[in-house]
């Protein structure tokens, strides 16, 4: 691909960066980009509907607050789960370019393992300590909340098991440039999980009404059933890897190691910072079921805006891992600089989309019925997509170029710099001694998305975020 790269030439002041004009190169971001941008959007409509079904419940906007919160919980052991196997991503992108398909599969059975264990033990905690982990979120003084967290708590947290092999799994074949799985589960979602909420939040076809618990009931079967699914394309349909249930009962401690060393930091990263947004959750939590309402419906808004932000990071990690692994240094740079610019444009458009659906969104979710929830909704997707413009550059960098470039540790620091030394400080200071207005302190729990494309846009000016991380490959001089 190196040899059929053409690019633009810089202006006379070298200021404008040269543009890969390559079709192999937009092709292979968009084949996977676009599945996984499609997969996050049909997730999220399934969110939405959620939680639009929920609070039309008796319990209203109560019931969301609380399965919102809970939801804080899981988004970090989900984060942990994506981080484990985005940290595969580092390793397999670059064997991935070298066509090393034996490594591959000992990668994919590390990871797996992982990704088990991690389940197991996560849910085993959540059963013995219930009540002390939503007493985390929600301040045990709002009863009404805390008993309608915990009933769904105990619930959905078993369908954290088949999620995490399901993940681990379309995780590494979407690395290998198998993507149509991520589309198939993007529908079967979309269709089992909201009939299933239908059915048994509301209780349809002659069931009980079941609420919350119907929501989370409907989660879990919905985890199980997607599990069949992947485990039969897996094994069974997709070409891209000659894979059997056999290859994971090999544990190659070299790949290990490896992983540990490169792939480990992306997991504790991800995983870290979800636990900041647990913490941040937990600070909202204390300030009131209208402040927990208008922070769920923000998030959601901010997660629609960046849906296909980070389908195109996972494209330009495997683009970039891609050319490192093969020794391409210098398309690896020229690459880095069309992703960078690409990103940008993105973040300033959907920035504006996200302020223009900003009424009609917040409208969405009945809190029209509630002036206070509505009225601060507005305000803090304002904020949201303010801030967007920064989240889409530096995801760009840090989730696509960093991570396939094997820059993960570098990404791994900043990430715990930028969450424990300035942003969970500076919420708790906002929050409960300058006791600014809430959509302040919603603006310092994102403070950072301020200020990290910078630090993005200065580490990718050289070459220290290039390192070829396979084995049997020489380093770059």
């Amino acid at each position: 691909m190196g040899n059929t790269n053409k690019r633009t030439n810089k202006d006379a002041k070298g200021i404008v960066p040269s543009v890969i004009r390559d079709r192999g190169f937009y092709a292979t971001i968009f084949k996977i980009a676009i599945p996984i941008a499609l997969q996050s959007f049909l997730s999220f409509l399934v969110v939405i509907a959620d939680d639009i079904m929920v609070s039309s419940t008796s319990a209203g906007l109560f019931a969301q607050a609380a399965v919102a919160q809970v939801n804080s919980i899981t988004a970090l052991f989900t984060a942990a789960l994506t981080g484990l196997v985005a940290g595969s991503s580092v390793l397999i992108a670059q064997y991935w370019g070298k066509k090393d398909m034996e490594r591959i599969k000992r990668i994919f059975a590390v990871v797996m393992w992982l990704c088990l264990s991690l389940s197991l033990v996560v849910v085993a905690l959540m059963k013995l300590f219930p009540t002390s982990i939503v007493g985390i979120v929600i301040n045990r003084g709002d009863t009404e909340i805390t008993s309608l967290a915990l009933a769904y708590f105990g619930i959905v947290c078993f369908s954290y098991i088949p999620f995490a092999i399901s993940t681990a799994l379309v995780g590494m074949l979407r690395t290998i440039e198998v993507v149509r799985i991520t589309m198939y589960i993007a529908v079967h979602t979309l269709i089992v999980n909201i009939g299933l909420n239908y059915i048994l939040i509301f209780g349809k076809l002659g069931l009980p009404a079941l609420g919350v618990q119907g929501a989370a009931i409907a989660t879990l079967l919905a985890r199980m059933s997607e599990l069949v699914f992947v485990g039969i394309y897996t094994f069974r349909v997709q070409k891209g890897i000659d894979i059997k249930p056999r290859d994971f009962l090999v544990f190659d401690k070299a790949m290990l190691r490896d992983y540990g060393f490169y792939g480990l930091p992306v997991g504790i990263a991800d995983a870290q910072w979800a636990l900041i947004g647990m913490l941040k959750a937990a600070i909202i939590g204390q300030m009131g079921g209208v402040f927990m309402a208008a922070n769920s419906i923000a998030n959601s808004m901010a997660n629609l805006g960046t849906l296909f932000t980070f389908g195109l990071a996972g494209g330009a990690a495997v683009v970039v891992g891609k050319a490192v692994g093969r020794g391409d240094y210098q398309a690896a740079k020229e690459y880095s600089k069309t992703i960078q610019l690409m990103f940008l444009m993105i973040g300033l458009l959907m920035s504006g989309i996200v302020f223009l659906l900003r009424v009609p969104f917040v409208s969405l979710y009945g809190s029209a019925a509630n002036p206070d929830v509505y009225k601060l909704s507005l305000q803090l997707i304002a904020i949201v997509a303010v801030t967007m413009i920064g989240t889409t550059y530096h995801a760009s960098c840090f989730v696509g170029i960093n991570r396939g470039g094997g820059d993960s540790r570098f990404v791994a620091i900043i990430d715990m710099i930028c969450g424990w030394f300035i942003v969970l400080p500076m919420t708790l200071l906002a929050a409960f001694v300058w006791k600014w207005p809430l959509a302040l302190v919603f603006l310092a729990t994102r403070i950072d998305q301020c200020f990290k494309w910078i630090i993005a846009f200065l580490r990718l000016r050289g070459n220290k975020w290039i390192h070829n991380v396979t084995r049997e490959s020489k380093e770059i001089a």
